[in-house]
């Protein structure tokens, strides 16, 4: 059986409707316009399975800050309202079919990345859907990512033509020029320009970090900051080794009547 897996970035989709309603937002409407989309989702993409994934609300902020004690601070908290209407929401997805999959003190991302791949690396068909290009780095002929909001494919070409590097590189790319939305440093005084030109002549940061040939205005922002790009790396790549405790059988989709 041909399986096509469609995985949903719950909260990445949820804030951006919450956001985008009038007024004092209402998480029951939220929640209506969140499954209006997802039919949409379903229509165009068929899915054989789907599972809405949502991050964990608790106060431990995870690998990726034990590494960059800044990652992510500062950012916007969920509004009160949206954390106390989880339940409601995901109650709602339930009624159209879909599963909700809550991490246990992993981000999403990671979660996502772990189950996308699991079923792509099997010749199987896999859609993302979230417009973090982040997940990016996971493109493959079978894995696809969809901004639902802009209505267009994140594919290799869009990845080249934004950053100036293949999708594998984007971990390198971020160990060299940050993601200040994120607090991720990279190097100071590489920003992307400087980022995509060693990435032309390197194939990744630790044969920058390496090279013997590096030209000295490049060496002399390197030293220094070695440590801090291979964190900043490893925090802009993604885990694809988590245990996810249950199965494909799990997560098929069968439409409410």
């Amino acid at each position: 059986m041909q399986i096509h897996l469609v995985v949903i970035d719950a909260l990445n989709l949820i804030r951006r409707v919450h956001a985008a309603q009038p007024g004092d937002p209402d998480v029951s409407n939220t929640a209506r316009v969140c499954c209006q989309a997802l039919g949409k989702i379903i229509d165009s993409s068929k899915p054989t399975h789907i599972v809405a994934v949502f991050d964990h609300h608790g106060e431990d902020r995870g690998w990726r800050a034990e590494l960059l004690p800044h990652y992510k601070e500062g950012r916007k908290p969920m509004p009160p309202e949206l954390l106390t209407g989880m339940d409601e929401i995901q109650d709602a997805f339930m009624t159209i079919g879909i599963d909700s999959l809550l991490s246990d003190g992993d981000e999403a991302d990671d979660l996502v990345a772990t189950l996308a791949l699991k079923v792509a690396d099997r010749g199987q068909q896999v859609t993302i859907v979230s417009t973090d290009k982040g997940y990016c780095q996971l493109l493959r002929p079978t894995l696809r990512i969809r901004d639902y909001f802009q209505q267009r494919w994140l594919d290799s070409p869009f990845i080249e033509k934004e950053y100036g590097v293949k999708p594998e590189q984007l971990p390198d790319y971020w160990g060299l020029a940050g993601i200040s939305s994120s607090k991720i440093p990279g190097i100071p005084g590489i920003g992307p320009k400087a980022a995509v030109e060693l990435l032309s002549s390197y194939p990744n940061l630790e044969a920058v970090l390496a090279a013997e040939d590096l030209p000295a205005k490049w060496q002399k922002k390197v030293d220094g900051h070695r440590e801090t790009a291979i964190a900043s790396k490893q925090v802009a790549s993604l885990k694809t080794d988590l245990q996810l405790g249950f199965n494909l059988q799990d997560i098929r989709y069968q439409p409410s009547n």
